[in-house]
C-alpha cells in the first residue's frame, strides 16, 4: 500500500487505519491477534487505539486493547519503527473520579501505563480523547509538550474537539511555543457530516493538521447489513437507529448500483469516498474477523470519478438550518 503523511508531521502511515476499539469486547485475544497479523502482511502500519479501550465490556477493566497490542507486537517480533502507534488519554481507568481528565498529573500517570501495555518506549500519536473543560487547555499542552521532549511521545492530536476547542488549542500553543495538535480524530462519515464538514474541515484544511474519521461505516450501516424490514441481532444496533430514514435507504439503493458497477462492497464505496477527499489522511475502521478485514483492505484500490463521488456528495448533502 502506498503511505501517506499525516499532516505536515512526517508521520508515514496506511491509507487506512487499524482501530481497535473490539479488541477486547467484540472480538476476543485470539481473533484480535488474527486480525492484527493480517492487516500487518497486508501493509496495515497504523494502529489506533486508546487506553480505556475497552471498558464498557464484562469483565475488560480498560487497557485490553493496548495489552493486547503489546503483547502482538513482542510475540511476532515486530519492528518498532514499522508501526506507528497512536492511542489516547482522557476516560475514567476506574480508579476513582480523579483518574480521568486531562490534568498535568492524570496524563503523565496514563502515559505511563499506557507505555508499559504497549510495550514500548514511546507513542507516535498521542491524543485527547475529547475536551476536559475542567482542566485549562494551556495545563493539557505543556503536559503533552513535556512527553514530546522526554520522546515518550512524537506527535499529539485530538479527537472530539469541537472548531472552537480546536483553534483555542492551536492558538495557546502558538502563543507559549509548545506542540501542538498535528491531528484531528472526528465523527465523519457519508451518513455524519455536518460536524466535522461545518467548521472543523476549515480548521484542518488551513492549519494543516491531518484527519483520521472514525466510524466510517456508521457503526456498520454503510456495509448495507441494515435495510428498510432487516435489523440484525448486533452490539452496535441500537447505535445506528439513528440512521434509519428514507434519505439513507436510498443512500444505501444507490451505493448497491455503484458498487455492482465497480465490482465492490459497500463499505468499499463508504471508505472510498473518505479516500477521495485529500483532506482526509486515513480512515480509521475496526474488523471482527479476516473475512470483515479484507473486504475493508479492498477499499484502498477502489477509485470514485468525480461525478461518483459528487453523486454522493449530493445524496448526503446537509443544509445549514440543521
Amino acid at each position: 500500500m502506498d503511505l501517506r503523511t499525516l499532516g505536515l508531521t512526517g508521520l508515514n502511515v496506511s491509507p487506512l487505519c487499524l482501530g481497535t476499539m473490539q479488541f477486547g469486547w467484540t472480538a476476543d485475544e485470539a481473533m484480535s491477534q488474527r486480525v492484527l497479523n493480517a492487516a500487518y502482511e497486508a501493509g496495515i502500519n497504523f494502529i489506533d487505539t486508546a487506553d480505556i479501550y475497552s471498558r464498557w465490556a464484562e469483565a475488560n477493566p480498560g487497557g485490553v486493547a493496548e495489552a493486547i497490542i503489546g503483547r502482538w507486537m513482542k510475540q511476532n517480533g515486530i519492528p518498532r519503527d514499522r508501526i506507528v502507534l497512536a492511542t489516547k488519554v482522557r476516560g475514567n481507568m476506574g480508579e476513582g473520579p480523579q483518574d480521568e481528565g486531562l490534568s498535568r498529573k492524570h496524563i503523565f500517570k496514563a502515559v505511563e501505563a499506557s507505555l508499559k501495555r504497549l510495550q514500548t518506549d514511546h507513542i507516535d500519536l498521542y491524543q485527547a480523547h475529547w475536551p476536559d473543560t475542567a482542566t485549562p487547555i494551556e495545563e493539557t499542552l505543556r503536559a503533552f509538550d513535556d512527553l514530546v521532549k522526554q520522546g515518550k511521545v512524537r506527535y499529539i492530536g485530538a479527537s472530539n474537539y469541537a472548531a472552537w476547542e480546536l483553534m483555542q488549542a492551536l492558538w495557546t500553543s502558538d502563543r507559549n511555543n509548545l506542540a501542538r495538535f498535528d491531528s484531528l480524530q472526528p465523527h465523519y462519515n457519508l451518513v455524519h457530516r455536518d460536524e466535522f464538514e461545518r467548521e472543523l474541515a476549515a480548521v484542518c484544511r488551513s492549519y494543516h493538521l491531518g484527519v483520521i474519521p472514525y466510524s466510517p461505516l456508521a457503526g456498520g450501516f454503510l456495509t448495507g447489513k441494515y435495510r428498510r424490514n432487516l435489523v440484525p441481532n448486533s452490539a452496535r444496533a441500537g447505535g445506528v437507529k439513528k440512521y434509519f430514514n428514507e434519505k439513507n435507504w436510498v443512500l444505501l439503493d444507490q451505493m448497491d448500483n455503484l458498487a455492482k458497477n465497480k465490482n465492490a462492497s459497500l463499505a468499499q464505496i463508504a471508505l472510498a469516498w473518505l479516500l477521495a477527499d485529500p483532506l482526509i489522511t486515513c480512515p480509521i475502521f475496526g474488523a471482527n474477523s479476516i473475512e470483515q478485514l479484507r473486504d475493508v483492505l479492498g477499499a484502498a484500490e477502489i477509485r470514485l470519478t468525480v461525478a461518483e463521488k459528487n453523486s454522493l456528495d449530493q445524496a448526503t448533502a446537509w443544509a445549514e438550518e440543521e
